[in-house]
């Protein structure tokens, strides 16, 4: 097993990176450092209710904490970014630390490009109603920092959409968002506030954070440096997840401390492609959690491309630590296959779309058109038959 650095600092993208146990406590001085005042932390209302986690980030940041604002949700609506600004300006701060899931961190990076933009509310659903809104294009008005408490793999990004209006309310049959670019200017990753989540959360997270080093190894623009990193985050989150996401056996802490840095791994330089298509197709339909749908579709897309494509097969294997020595392209295909349901298999989440309560078959056919149109689709392998007839047989091998 390759060791892990205890506590390490990097720097992507503008981004700076602290790991390790106990980290949070140094959040005060990586603001001071920073030149960045008082903070308004953001969460949802379950974190912001866990008081193992809220205690330890109101003392990191001690005198800089404005004050808190829970009200983030998994929808990810406009209108709470909006009045994120409201609690933000009420309390004077002058940055954001947005603590929990993908949801929380994506509505504060939002927010801040939102605060730039000049556009109210009521003008972005002015555009919606016309069929399409103009990203914003601003600087960030106010810096964030992530500390991310899932597996996601949503804080090292400068992404992170937000619903303007619902599919029933828009012109286009599809939900309508807005997303601008801001890179968070800290992501604080300290395994002890992990260790605070409920294991059931990091279980619907774990799927969607792994995936992204699948991924940017099959792309069609994947490169040696990408594989890189994707690879060994590949290492790190095999063998660490069924520990403390799942209930095999382990040292939960040595596990935890590896998971972390896995999920970091897998963000740098991530190529989004095939299998968080699939996951866009369902989440702009019905009320899931992407986790959710990769966990299902994952072992699907992977066999998929495989019949259609190399898709980076061996250096899959090489992460899974699949030994390839005999074995003929077909082989190591399946068994990169098999180690992916295996840790699926070994987590508690769906393994087939007809345990979702909400999805329904008769949807399939839509919702393969939709995936063959989304853009992450532009960087599967090259030469696979992406047609909307050939993704919904994907699908109902995976109902």
């Amino acid at each position: 097993m390759l060791p892990i650095a205890d506590r390490f600092e990097s720097t992507y993208d503008g981004c700076d990176v602290l790991y390790g146990r106990g980290r949070v406590a140094d959040l005060e001085a990586s603001l001071a450092d920073r030149g960045i005042g008082d903070a308004l932390v953001v969460c949802g209302s379950n974190v912001g209710a866990n008081d193992d986690l809220m205690e330890p980030i109101r003392t990191g940041l001690g005198d800089r904490h404005a004050g808190t604002f829970d009200g983030t949700t998994p929808d990810k609506r406009a209108e709470t970014a909006f009045d994120l600004l409201e609690a933000a300006s009420a309390a004077d701060a002058d940055a954001l630390v947005a603590v929990g899931g993908g949801s929380s961190l994506d509505v504060a990076r939002q927010a801040s490009v939102l605060a730039a933009d000049g556009r109210d509310l009521a003008a972005l659903e002015a555009e919606a109603r016309e069929g399409s809104i103009e990203p914003p294009t601003a600087e960030p008005a106010f810096p964030v920092v992530v500390v991310p408490t899932t597996f996601a793999g949503a804080d090292l990004s400068a992404g992170g959409s937000l619903e303007v209006l619902p599919a029933a309310e828009s012109p286009t049959g599809q939900p309508l968002t807005v997303s601008g670019s801001a890179m968070p200017a800290v992501d604080l990753l300290d395994p002890d506030l992990f260790e605070t989540t409920p294991r059931s959360a990091l279980a619907g997270s774990a799927m969607n954070g792994f995936d992204k080093g699948i991924e940017t190894t099959y792309a069609r623009d994947a490169s040696p440096v990408s594989d890189a990193t994707a690879l060994h985050g590949i290492r790190l989150l095999s063998g660490s997840l069924p520990v403390v996401a799942g209930d095999r056996a382990g040292d939960e802490a040595a596990a935890m401390d590896r998971a972390v840095a896995g999920a970091l791994l897998v963000q740098i330089d991530r190529k989004i492609s095939v299998i968080h298509a699939f996951g866009h197709g369902f989440a702009r339909r019905y009320d899931v959690q992407q986790g959710a749908i990769h966990a299902v579709v994952a072992p699907h897309v992977l066999a998929y491309l495989f019949e259609e494509a190399d898709a980076g097969r061996r250096a899959l294997a090489a992460g899974f630590g699949v030994d390839g020595e005999g074995r003929d392209d077909d082989a190591i295909a399946e068994a990169v296959v098999d180690a992916v349901a295996d840790l699926r298999d070994a987590l508690p989440v769906p393994n087939r779309l007809r345990d979702l309560d909400a999805v329904r078959e008769d949807d399939l056919p839509a919702v393969a058109a939709f995936i063959a149109e989304d853009p992450p689709m532009e960087r599967a392998p090259a030469g696979i038959d992406a047609s909307p007839e050939r993704i919904e047989g994907v699908l109902r091998g995976a109902w």
